[in-house]
């Protein structure tokens, strides 16, 4: 989940994962990002950065309400509701396996990638 594609955080994000597509594919992982974005602007942001994974849209914010990350946020001294910038590991059974939640938008591909390895 990350909150609003083509901003310069979740692009690097973005680019980073992939970037590092086929080791993900090594150890059998697929990448999709959820954000509150209309479909257009998801779109646009897939096709300007070349992405090779999935963008689903999620602006009533169901998926994220049903995950339990949709909330109170503040980002440079404003409060809102808005998404948490979090990833699952879903397993093959549809179960949730790991949460990451401690990582920079900069880093967030390698503590996966790590994460995968180590398991």
């Amino acid at each position: 989940f990350y909150p609003k594609a083509s901003t310069p955080g979740c692009t690097v994000q973005a680019e980073n994962l992939r970037d590092q597509q086929a080791e993900l594919a090594k150890f059998n992982t697929r990448v999709v990002g959820i954000s509150p974005d209309p479909i257009k602007r998801l779109k646009n942001f897939e096709t300007k950065k070349e992405l090779n994974f999935d963008l689903l849209s999620d602006e009533d914010h169901a998926i994220a309400d049903a995950f339990g990350i949709w909330g109170y946020k503040k980002f440079m001294g404003k409060e809102y509701d808005g998404i948490h910038r979090l990833t699952f590991l879903i397993g093959q059974d549809g179960k949730i396996k790991h949460l990451f939640d401690k990582f920079k938008t900069k880093d967030h591909h390698q503590v996966v990638l790590d994460y995968l390895a180590a398991e």
